[in-house]
């Protein structure tokens, strides 16, 4: 077992985001996970990431607020709980249009060719 503390985690700048505070909650360490890496991020009210994409899908899960994810011309807005996986080359834009910070956890798998 791998216990990372909330104290603990470090924050990490993301391509392409604005008015967010990312944290690393697991990854990229000794004994924490292999496949994927966990974050967790807090957009402010008008903060957002994209238009882009990746070529590894990412799964988001809104923990708290609210934000709207727009892919291939649909929008979508998850709330509290709410989830969504991105394709790998999915092109998406996420935007919190609230007046509230929106908390949200990101699952990514690691980038080919990088181990913890």
């Amino acid at each position: 077992m791998h216990i990372k503390r909330f104290t603990d985690a470090k924050p990490y700048e993301a391509p392409n985001h604005r008015g967010v505070v990312g944290l690393r909650l697991q990854g990229f360490e000794p004994g924490g996970p292999t496949n994927q890496w966990v974050g967790f991020s807090q957009f402010l009210p008008g903060g957002g990431a994209g238009p882009d994409s990746t070529p590894f899908e990412k799964v988001y899960i809104v923990l708290e607020g609210e934000m709207t994810v727009i892919t291939g011309g649909d929008t979508a807005v998850l709330g509290a709980l709410d989830s969504c996986t991105i394709a790998p080359g999915e092109v998406r834009e996420i935007i919190n249009a609230s007046n509230h910070i929106c908390k949200m956890l990101v699952v990514i798998p690691y980038p080919s060719g990088v181990k913890p």
